[in-house]
């Protein structure tokens, strides 16, 4: 019997893929396949009307399995790119979003560039947020908080991969016990946003994959930045932006409460799909 081509794998995989419900089958079943290739996408499509070794067509059904069971693609290749960095990916922390780059833009806008400065991201999970300020800001140093055991062991590999481990460090602790409030320069955060009721209703891949506590906002989605904002209100440093990623719904509501608060200058942006991502206010 002759093996089949990796045009042919390709091709079959996503019509799998695809049967299956699975968003942008053909561009899933093409990064399957460079894993298992393990080299360039342009070397692959030169390959692509040659037969496939075992191995490779082995290893491609493995992860094309585990896709089919709706695995996060990033979880199965073990890593993704955020602003130009790669991060390893699996299910200790949320993966990494592009619409969250829109967080580290707003971050480096307010940001002064060549000054030194003290940067947090509270709820780190994989750094990125942090890893991606940082690698903008030469001067600036970090800490990533996050209360998940899981999460800093997977941040702290991050920033070692990225060579930040030597201006990035990890918090493991909630930030109601951080003591660096009145220190920073600037904090994000992409807390949990989404309504206990809401979560039964989400993509398999984000419901069944990611860490539950770093998806449950409680009963409105608003618990975590109601507890973020109260402590920021006394223990941020005078003047000093705190940046929230929001869900898509939820502008007016965090802005409410960072007025409440006290915050001055705030602002809001959205993504490139139009839908609210981010909300900022300077502490009082």
């Amino acid at each position: 019997m002759t093996a089949p081509t990796y045009d042919e794998l390709v091709q079959s995989a996503a019509a799998r893929l695809g049967e299956a419900g699975i968003p942008e089958a053909r561009a899933n079943a093409m990064l399957l396949m460079l894993a298992a290739f393990a080299d360039t996408r342009a070397a692959l499509i030169s390959a692509g009307n040659q037969p496939v070794p075992l191995a490779v067509e082995a290893a491609y059904e493995t992860a094309l399995s585990r896709r089919l069971k709706r695995e996060p693609l990033q979880h199965i290749i073990g890593s993704t790119g955020f602003y130009g960095l790669e991060f390893i990916t699996d299910a200790r922390a949320l993966v990494p979003r592009p619409d969250s780059e829109l967080i580290v833009e707003t971050a480096l806008d307010l940001l002064p560039a060549g000054k030194p400065a003290i940067v947090a991201d509270l709820g780190t999970g994989t750094g990125c947020l942090l890893a991606a300020i940082l690698s903008s800001r030469p001067l600036a140093t970090g800490t990533g908080v996050d209360a998940s055991a899981d999460a800093v062991s997977l941040a702290e590999e991050n920033f070692n991969r990225l060579g930040l481990a030597g201006r990035a460090q990890v918090f493991a602790g909630s930030w109601a016990d951080w003591p660096g409030w009145g220190e920073a320069d600037l904090i994000v955060s992409n807390p949990p946003y989404i309504a206990t009721d809401v979560i039964a209703t989400l993509a398999p891949e984000v419901r069944d994959h990611d860490p539950a506590l770093a998806l449950d906002g409680g009963a409105d989605g608003l618990a975590a930045y109601r507890d973020i904002i109260a402590r920021a209100r006394t223990g941020m440093k005078r003047g000093a932006p705190l940046i929230l990623e929001i869900g898509h719904d939820q502008r007016e509501a965090v802005l409410r409460l960072l007025r409440e608060a006290g915050f001055a200058e705030l602002g809001h942006r959205a993504d490139l799909g139009g839908n609210d991502r981010c909300v900022w206010g300077h502490a009082g």
